[in-house]
């Protein structure tokens, strides 16, 4: 059996959200949700519901997607998790002077 990577996004109490990975997705939601690493960010922002994951079967593709999503901001991240695909397009255009549909629209 091959083994899967699971990259998830889990939303917290007080609305941010918390991105990992696991290969053991059951077990790692049992340590957030018990606050086994008492100085976590999660420990102190439940109850937390997990909002997305997406499967790997190659460490290092996880590995990747983790490091990307972890910069998003929240909106992008909440775009992703509602499957949002326009919304999440239309957040990650570059949004200074330089960008063409600013120029264009001057």
């Amino acid at each position: 059996m091959l083994k899967e990577y699971h990259v998830y996004i889990l939303l917290c109490s007080d609305g941010t959200y918390y991105t990992g990975m696991t290969s053991n997705l059951e077990n790692r939601m049992l340590q957030h949700d018990n606050a086994e690493f008492p100085k976590a960010y999660t420990a102190r922002r439940r109850p937390l519901k997990l909002e997305f994951t997406a499967t790997f079967s190659q460490v290092y593709d996880a590995i990747e997607f983790e490091k990307r999503i972890k910069k998003w901001s929240g909106q992008k991240k909440k775009a992703l998790t509602e499957g949002d695909f326009e919304r999440l397009k239309d957040l990650a255009e570059c949004r200074n002077l330089t960008n063409y549909k600013v120029f264009i629209a001057e």
